[in-house]
């Protein structure tokens, strides 16, 4: 079928579009079960209106494969104004096609597995400086001190600095971060305008250490070195502009997505004590001696299992649930047209909870990704907490990384407990982590 026999034939998705101008984006940003609702009522596609455009939200793993397999030829990359313009015109997520790839092979040489071995012995010394710190505060509200550790991680590997101890620089980060999904207005109150004004403090200050790194001999022993170094199949270097808004993507990445997924790892184990037996177990059987390498880490299955669903039940995505593209030609899915200039939205949250897929989706269950049992892999793009396609997360393998380390010297040493009478409902702002931060009390293993 032709594209304009389809826009003819077909109708369009059922749903709302909601208010006039503003649509449904208030419900859509306030509502974590929106589109779990919608699901429900109308199907894996049905279309609303957000952030100021006509959108179609596509939920499930067939929906998935339709939107990352035909990237570039139906869809590119779309996201919200406020999102576009804090990332900035230069930083991967907004760069498309030809350029978008290029971009992102030479950027990929900061993550390759070479790479990765020179991190793990000094992460290893990152992460027992903060185990030992939380042991001697005894209780604590986790989010808050996550937040600092991966703020820290993020600095020595991304940008090479210490900087993680300048607490302006990272108040500054909190503000760009809760502003990159909001309305773009330019009003002095608003969230938008606070992390636009936050976002020109934060490149001035990379913009000073990359001058500074400018001035040295050359080092690869981070991301920004490595950038610094690349050069694409031209022999062309980054651009100042582009190394500064590249850094800042990566820098927002690996410390908002890496804080809520460690959050939710010790939310879910502290609540399943099972499972943390299960873990400490493993780590007994296998008898690593510390200091811990890459190949240590690649033997422990279970703990594999176990981050995977902390990953499914409770993916680290923006409060959006997913990722935005644009419609840059008409297509059509599920027997319903998506018009030309729509936005198109896909789901992470939604669909990782598809009973089609996952039994009992709502159940914390390590073991549904046990090779006996795989449920993951009976449809392509079924788990997705890191995209897919060719815009899947690029530092994916140092996240993986980051993640199995800390879980691994966790769970080896401390047991924790959470502390009575918190709220732990599960809020999407900036990423997903609860309402009251996690508090515990935390103590080594006799």
């Amino acid at each position: 079928m032709t594209t304009t026999q389809t826009e003819r034939s077909l109708a369009l998705p059922p749903g709302n579009f909601g208010l006039p101008l503003i649509g449904e984006t208030i419900s859509f940003l306030r509502d974590p079960s929106f589109s779990q609702k919608r699901y429900k009522r109308y199907g894996p596609i049905f279309k609303t209106h957000l952030f100021g455009r006509p959108t179609v939200v596509l939920i499930g793993a067939e929906a998935n494969r339709f939107l990352f397999t035909n990237e570039n030829q139906y869809f590119s990359v779309g996201w919200p104004g406020s999102t576009k313009i804090l990332f900035g015109a230069s930083s991967l997520v907004s760069q498309t096609g030809d350029e978008h790839q290029k971009r992102r092979k030479l950027l990929s040489q900061a993550f390759q597995s070479r790479t990765l071995v020179k991190y793990v012995s000094s992460m290893a010394d990152t992460i027992h400086s903060y185990l030992h710190k939380w042991e001697n505060m005894g209780t604590l509200t986790w989010y808050a001190e996550l937040k600092k550790y991966t703020f820290d991680v993020a600095c020595k590997f991304i940008i090479g600095t210490d900087v993680a101890s300048d607490n302006h620089f990272e108040e500054l980060f909190k503000d760009y971060s809760n502003g990159i999904f909001s309305f773009p207005v330019r009003l002095p109150w608003t969230r938008f305008s606070r992390a636009l004004g936050c976002r020109k403090q934060l490149l001035v200050k990379i913009e000073e250490i990359v001058r500074q790194r400018q001035q040295q001999p050359n080092t690869n022993e981070d991301a920004l070195g490595i950038m610094m170094q690349a050069r694409d199949e031209d022999g062309n270097e980054l651009s100042l502009q582009e190394l500064k808004e590249q850094v800042l993507l990566l820098m927002f990445a690996g410390h908002e997505t890496m804080t809520s997924a460690l959050t939710s790892f010790c939310l879910l184990l502290a609540q399943h004590p099972e499972v943390l037996a299960t873990a400490r177990a493993e780590q007994q059987q296998l008898g690593f001696e510390e200091p811990l390498t890459l190949e240590h880490l690649k033997q422990m299955t279970y703990l594999e299992q176990v981050l995977k669903e902390v990953l499914r039940i409770i993916p680290p995505v923006p409060p959006v649930g997913g990722g935005f593209r644009e419609t840059i030609k008409p297509c059509e899915f599920n027997g319903y047209s998506i018009p030309q200039g729509w936005n198109a939205l896909y789901q992470i949250i939604t669909t990782h909870k598809d009973s089609r897929v996952y039994t009992q989706p709502e159940r914390f269950d390590p073991q549904r990704f046990a090779p006996e049992r795989a449920e993951d892999k009976s449809k392509l793009f079924s788990h997705i907490p890191f995209g897919g396609g060719v815009r899947e997360c690029i530092g994916k393998e140092f996240a993986k990384l980051e993640m199995k380390l800390f879980a691994a010297l966790l769970v080896r040493k401390y047991e924790w407990e959470l502390l009575p009478e918190q709220n732990l409902d599960i809020v999407l702002m900036p990423l997903a982590h609860p309402r009251d931060g996690l508090q515990v009390k935390l103590r080594r293993l006799v």
